[in-house]
């Protein structure tokens, strides 16, 4: 049965991540099944074994903050805080000077896997060089994870609950549940949501590498190379940027006139508690987490017509995952539609559910399945509907989204058509 408390709706989006720096942007390129997946170029990456990843390109974060706004944040934080602008602007939070919202009743919930890398090995770099003098003023501010949902609430005055969810690459998904939760029990009316992720450094890159996470057969096809479900996949590729939504209680959002993209119905959450970076081989946490959600939402599992899943591309990962989603929902598991976005986006970490979850809502409005690109040939294991290489347009009201993340983390939201 459906828990009780408050109805909660999506009102606003907001993203900047390797596919583009509009929401706009973004979804046009997954209609069109483009990869934002390149030679990396923040560095030089001949001596890493691999060489590829999803970097934001062409952001310009004085569209959004000043220079001493900007000289005062790791990337992290300007992809959250730019997210967050365009979210707010979208959901029409200020009319001229006057807010829409209560401040008081408006909390910040952002999820991080791993905060500024880049910071970290910068400093790092400068301390056994040159010595502890070296090191900028700023570097523990910078680096941190919680300085992406701090400054978001203080460029924006949300002076409810501000907090941040490290749940590795579940962290974008529980910080929009925990949010979501709180504006169902009525803690708060409003919230910004989402998750960041900006370590496409050295330091970053080389200790995936070091784990043999990342792909390496593809570094000559970067746009090849993220293939979730596929029998040549061989790994993830690291990816960078955020998403943002704004949630309402649905009562305060009817009562300003606010654009409703969608309903917020169900939240699961899990601890595999086996191994500290493999998925439970049998694929029980992440299927407790899928019903946990649908029994939230008060859903059956045939109500849900499609699953963003987490789909990495790592050998591990997608035969579990597909196992998973097979126990959560039984025989309907084969007649929905279930795609991995990571194949055009890259994987965003901290950031991945939050993005997933925009994804999920636009195929909500435009009734439209995205595709998994890459899978030419399916791993004999991943036998469900994956929307091969081409999106397609089909009834969507019930989605499910979900996030499998490092340390055993499984997250999973479940939205429907408004």
């Amino acid at each position: 049965m459906e828990r009780s408390g408050r109805r909660v709706v999506i009102t606003g989006l907001g993203t900047i991540n390797p596919l583009g720096n509009t929401i706009d942007e973004t979804w046009k390129h997954i209609q069109q099944g483009k990869s934002g997946i390149t030679r990396i170029t923040k560095f030089e990456p001949s001596e890493f074994t691999s060489q590829i990843a999803g970097e934001v390109k062409n952001f310009d974060p004085y569209l959004y903050m000043d220079r001493k706004e900007t000289r005062n944040m790791a990337d992290f934080t300007k992809y959250a805080v730019a997210s967050a602008a365009q979210a707010i602007e979208d959901a029409k939070f200020f009319a001229g000077d006057t807010r829409q919202f209560d401040p008081y009743r408006t909390g910040t919930y952002i999820g991080n896997g791993i905060g500024g890398f880049e910071i970290t090995e910068e400093a790092v770099y400068k301390l056994y060089t040159n010595g502890p003098r070296s090191m900028a003023p700023m570097t523990i501010p910078k680096m941190i994870s919680n300085e992406a949902g701090g400054n978001i609430a203080i460029k924006f005055g949300l002076k409810g609950p501000c907090m941040t969810i490290n749940t590795a690459c579940a962290s974008g998904t529980d910080a929009i549940g925990i949010a979501f939760e709180a504006i169902r029990f009525g803690m708060i009316d409003t919230a910004v949501a989402g998750g960041t992720e900006g370590s496409i450094c050295k330091f970053g890159i080389a200790g995936f590498c070091k784990i043999q996470a990342l792909s390496t057969g593809y570094n000559d096809t970067p746009e090849k190379a993220c293939r979730p479900f596929d029998k040549d996949r061989d790994g993830f590729i690291m990816g960078e940027g955020a998403g943002i939504i704004i949630l309402e209680e649905l009562e305060h959002a009817k009562r300003r006139g606010a654009n409703i993209y969608a309903e917020l119905v169900g939240y699961g959450v899990t601890c595999d508690a086996g191994h500290i970076t493999a998925p439970d081989p049998d694929g029980d946490g992440a299927a407790r987490a899928m019903m946990a959600a649908l029994h939230d939402a008060g859903m059956r599992p045939e109500e849900i017509d499609y699953i963003n899943a987490h789909g990495t591309s790592t050998p591990t990962n997608d035969p579990i995952e597909t196992m998973a989603i097979k126990k959560a929902f039984g025989d309907h598991a084969y007649a929905l539609k279930v795609s991995s976005t990571k194949s055009m986006t890259s994987h965003l970490i901290g950031a991945a559910g939050a993005l997933e979850a925009i994804i999920s809502v636009l195929a909500i409005r435009d009734q439209y399945f995205p595709c998994t690109t890459n899978l030419d040939e399916p791993d004999e294991r991943c036998d469900l509907d994956y929307v091969p290489n081409e999106g397609v347009y089909g009834k969507i009201h019930g989605v499910l989204t979900e996030s499998l993340g490092f340390g055993g983390h499984n997250g999973a939201l479940v939205m429907r058509k408004f």
